[in-house]
């Protein structure tokens, strides 16, 4: 939606609908409650890893219930987010940046109140689905903010950097509100921020409805066959397999669902391009080693080395000061030299970090393991804005929002899927799983690396 300043009471004809605006609105504060609401959704998938000890001393479960926690979350975000951006522009982007921020501030408290792990659960499954539709909705309300392309740039750059901010911080702050308050407090928290970022949209004028198809068959189809593939890797046993076979029938029915449908979730036709392809390749294996690994090590400073969640939290601090700073520099790289060595560099230097970690076991000091992390997490740092401007730059400008949100899926879903993998090899022996995670971790980017220089050189 495009709006302009007008005198107060006076009627603005937007796209052909009457909207009033008066000065009272601010793009600033719009901006600053869409950041909020994005940057909280993206804590909770971060800030959870810390106080799984905490969760699991409390709640029982085991390590499998552990994984659920997490994965509940990303699960639903990610399959969810196929469909959220059309029902964003169906309801209108500041009604459904209200209701998702509600509905996941809600669910916050039900999850700080949990009695039980399957509740906890349920209600993550919850936050999953809100925080779905907040992130589309949360970058329509900027474009809606700043119609002017250079304004909205810096705009849209401020809001991507709230969110990798808040990955970044979210094992510190998961471990600093596990010690000091409870475990409960990493969801309680979210009560106040959620308010905020509500009072704040208040100021932020209307949105425009706009038609927008929902492909329901697809949608289904695609939850379904990613919950039971999450789920049989995470239970394996005759329970995995009869999972992985309704996975695998589900999948194909969504394939064919996606074929035939005249608006799908997914064109099958975006990875008939090559460039397309090698990017949501390359973000899916920087979300599995990222958040596999964050998983990973939380569990491996408390339960191996038995550090407190707060000084675990703390051991991902040096990882997590230069995410957001490398993210500019790749930027910067990306647009001096194109996306291909930027993307070359970063997963390199990301496969070495995480074969470098095959020297880590229990008697490593905290401190060289937390340097030991670096490596990887400024080498997704690296690969990450370039793929995503990459991939951008190959589809239409009209399927740019689209293209977008398979390419958010495909990592969200990479991340929940890598964590479930992940987890499930360190139950059976933790270092041993812990060196074969990083194994799998490193071929995935030496793959995703080759795959890379293919690309073209210069944008």
């Amino acid at each position: 939606m495009t709006t302009q300043h007008a005198p107060q009471g006076e009627e603005l004809l937007v796209h052909g609908r009457e909207l009033r605006d008066d000065r009272s609105s601010s793009p600033a504060l719009t901006l600053t409650a869409a950041l909020l609401g994005f940057a909280l959704i993206t804590l909770d998938a971060s800030v959870v890893n810390v106080a799984l000890p905490a969760i699991g001393g409390d709640l029982g479960g085991g390590l499998s219930g552990l994984q659920w926690v997490v994965d509940a979350y990303t699960l639903a975000f990610a399959a969810l987010m196929l469909s959220t951006g059309a029902f964003a522009d169906r309801a209108g982007a500041s009604r459904a940046f209200a209701l998702g921020t509600a509905v996941f501030t809600l669910a916050s408290a039900a999850c700080g109140l949990a009695p039980d792990l399957p509740a906890l659960i349920g209600a993550r499954v919850a936050q999953g689905v809100a925080a779905a539709v907040v992130l589309p909705a949360s970058l329509a309300l900027v474009r809606q903010a700043y119609p002017e392309p250079g304004r909205r740039a810096r705009a849209v750059s401020l809001w991507a950097a709230g969110g990798s901010v808040a990955v970044a911080l979210g094992p510190v702050a998961g471990g600093a509100l596990t010690t000091v308050w409870d475990w409960r407090g990493i969801f309680f928290i979210n009560l106040p921020l959620g308010a905020a970022a509500l009072a704040l949209l208040l100021r932020a004028p209307r949105s425009e409805r706009r038609p927008a198809p929902l492909d329901v068959p697809g949608q289904l189809t695609a939850v379904v066959a990613l919950t039971a593939l999450t789920f049989a890797v995470i239970e394996g046993g005759r329970v995995g397999l009869a999972a992985l076979a309704v996975a695998i029938v589900a999948a194909v029915v969504f394939l064919r669902v996606e074929a035939r449908s005249p608006h799908p979730v997914v064109p099958l036709g975006l990875f008939r391009d090559r460039t397309v392809t090698i990017a949501v390749a390359a973000g899916s294996a920087c979300s599995v080693a990222f958040y596999g690994v964050l998983f990973v090590f939380a569990l491996f400073f408390q339960q191996v080395q038995g550090h407190s969640a707060l000084y675990s939290g703390l051991l991902f601090l040096p990882m997590s000061a230069l995410i957001a700073v490398t993210n500019i520099a790749s930027g910067k790289l990306a647009a001096r030299y194109g996306a291909r060595m930027p993307m070359l560099l970063g997963q390199s230097l990301a496969a070495l970090g995480l074969l470098a970690l095959l020297t880590v076991d229990a008697r490593t000091s905290p401190a060289a393991a937390a340097l030991l992390l670096v490596p990887m997490a400024l080498g997704c740092a690296l690969t990450i804005p370039p793929l995503t401007a990459v991939m951008m730059d190959a589809v239409p400008a009209e399927r740019a929002g689209l293209a977008a949100g398979v390419l958010n899926s495909a990592r969200q879903v990479a991340g929940g899927l890598g964590i479930a993998l992940f987890g499930t090899l360190v139950s059976d022996g933790f270092e041993a799983g812990m060196r074969w995670s990083l194994v799998i971790g490193a071929s995935l980017f030496t793959l995703t690396g080759l795959a890379s220089t293919h690309l073209r050189r210069r944008p």
